[in-house]
């Protein structure tokens, strides 16, 4: 049996855990029939209920999108085993609601508003003090979900919120589709870059506030090539952590490497002087817009030769899956294969 060949095999004996716990989170709602909501008028706007679903965040496109390849397989197979059916969508969103917040000017160009959605790591959702001049300064739409904090689950509700505000703000306002940005602070911060990962075709960029982790693990698998490839070539990746906040500077280095060495070469990291964990203020907002919005193109030979490594090293891994199956090393081999797969 070849590498390859085993790590289709191991569909079956990835870990069940993953496999339950993910039917624990989306075996949910299905969708009620939309209508179209009115549309806000200039400012702040609170227990605002959308309406339309869309195929991004349903279940199945989810579960696309955040497991790796084996424990999806895994997933789908404990759900035959299990004689439970996926339901389409993750949430209702006629009992959810949002904060939005509208600029009181035009849009900043003939395409629309920039967009940002925002991930709370409450369950309370609201604009922070202070960034109302800046998303008027800037011409950005902001929207962050009620109910999706940190004691929220990932991905029957953290996630399917966060998309849902997305494609209800992109129907009901001139939106540019190059200025969509998906952003939170602190564990929102974190599900944020999850999104950003996973959503590289409609979010271009992610404004991460005090809260980050290194990519390419279990936790964080990339998604299928094409989403990946865009994501390395694509999105704008700016990290911003309070001077005194140690635990996640550190954090914010250990993500911002693993991006660079993924091939995402986008990406600047801020400190905002005197602070602790706390929602970056208005001036470092307005800093981390700047960064966000007006960014350089990449080089595409410095990507192609990084992608050319990353083959490089995915080959050499499974020839060494290989011998380790070879030589009947199956536990090790294992190990390997799954660190493939994420």
């Amino acid at each position: 049996m070849t590498a390859i060949e085993a790590l289709a095999c191991l569909r079956r004996r990835v870990t069940l855990a993953i496999a339950l716990t993910a039917a624990g989170l989306v075996l949910a709602h299905a969708a009620s029939a939309d209508s179209a909501p009115a549309q806000q008028p200039p400012g702040v706007a609170r227990e605002v209920v959308f309406t339309q679903y869309a195929p991004l965040f349903s279940n199945s496109e989810i579960l696309r999108r955040l497991l790796s390849p084996l424990a999806l397989e895994a997933f789908r197979d404990t759900l035959v085993r299990t004689r439970k059916t996926l339901s389409p969508y993750p949430i209702d969103l006629a009992k959810e609601s949002f904060v939005l917040y509208v600029p009181s000017g035009p849009p900043p160009s003939p395409r629309g508003f920039a967009l940002l959605v925002f991930v709370p790591p409450q369950d309370a959702a609201d604009l922070p003090f202070g960034w109302a001049s800046q998303l008027d300064h800037y011409g950005i739409i902001f929207v962050a979900p009620a109910h999706a904090g940190n004691e929220a689950a990932v991905l029957s509700r953290r996630v399917p919120l966060a998309l849902s505000a997305e494609a209800n703000v992109i129907r009901e306002y001139p939106i540019d589709p190059e200025h969509i940005y998906i952003g939170g602070f602190s564990g929102g911060s974190r599900v944020a870059e999850r999104i950003a990962l996973s959503y590289p075709d409609i979010f271009h960029g992610a404004l991460l506030n005090a809260g980050a982790d290194p990519v390419g693990n279990s936790r964080y698998p990339f998604p299928v090539r094409d989403l990946f490839l865009r994501f390395q070539s694509s999105s704008h990746l700016i990290y911003v952590t309070g001077a005194r906040d140690t635990v996640n500077l550190g954090t914010d280095a250990a993500s911002s490497q693993s991006m660079r060495e993924w091939c995402v070469a986008d990406v600047e990291t801020n400190e905002t002087p005197a602070a602790g964990h706390e929602v970056m203020t208005s001036a470092a907002f307005r800093r981390a817009l700047d960064q966000l919005l007006n960014h350089a193109p990449h080089d595409p030979t410095r990507l192609d030769s990084c992608r050319s490594r990353i083959d490089a090293r995915l080959q050499a891994a499974l020839m060494q899956a290989d011998g380790l199956i070879s030589s009947g090393r199956s536990e090790a081999a294992h190990k390997l294969l799954l660190d493939i797969d994420s």
